[in-house]
């Protein structure tokens, strides 16, 4: 069973993946990410890490989803529809040649880390992570989340900066 839990797992994160590396459209490919991310997050809760788990899905299934489609939906460049059969090949020669280096690089990190042996993880709780992180760091995580909002409202105005002057759209 776990096996078979594994393996749909790494078929969702994969083939999601695959799909959005495919995909000619920016949104279709940034939803098919937060696919990728959420398979990620299931992998974490698959493998015990549950507090790992809930920060992908809050950082990465949330906010990083929702910059990235801030920034396509803002920036509004036409891309075509329909790609040429020619460069259809070319990029799923590309995405198949990438996708073997890297099952390649897990292989042999895999064959590493057998020949190593296991690791002895350090026990720290979610409360004990939480305490650190509000205690000694709370200003570096409070400063990050400002530097991170300042950075996003930053592009917004420099992704709508040039339609200020375009007064054809005021009513």
């Amino acid at each position: 069973m776990m096996k078979l839990s594994f393996a749909l797992l790494a078929f969702l994160i994969l083939g999601s993946a695959a799909v959005a590396l495919s995909r000619r459209n920016l949104i279709h490919s940034a939803l098919l990410l937060v696919g990728a991310w959420f398979g990620i997050a299931g992998y974490y809760l698959w493998a015990g890490a549950e507090f790992v788990a809930f920060a992908q899905v809050l950082i990465y299934g949330g906010a990083v989803s929702m910059v990235v489609l801030f920034a396509v939906l803002l920036t509004r460049q036409a891309y075509p529809d329909r790609a040429e059969p020619g460069e259809t090949r070319g990029r799923t020669a590309s995405a198949l040649l990438a996708g073997l280096a890297v099952f390649v690089l897990l292989a042999a990190a895999g064959q590493g880390l057998r020949q190593a042996g296991p690791a002895s993880a350090p026990t720290l709780t979610v409360r004990q992570l939480g305490l650190h992180l509000m205690g000694e760091q709370a200003a570096a995580v409070l400063v990050v989340g400002a530097l991170l909002t300042i950075a996003l409202i930053g592009a917004i105005v420099l992704a709508a900066g040039n339609r200020v002057g375009n007064r054809k759209d005021a009513p």
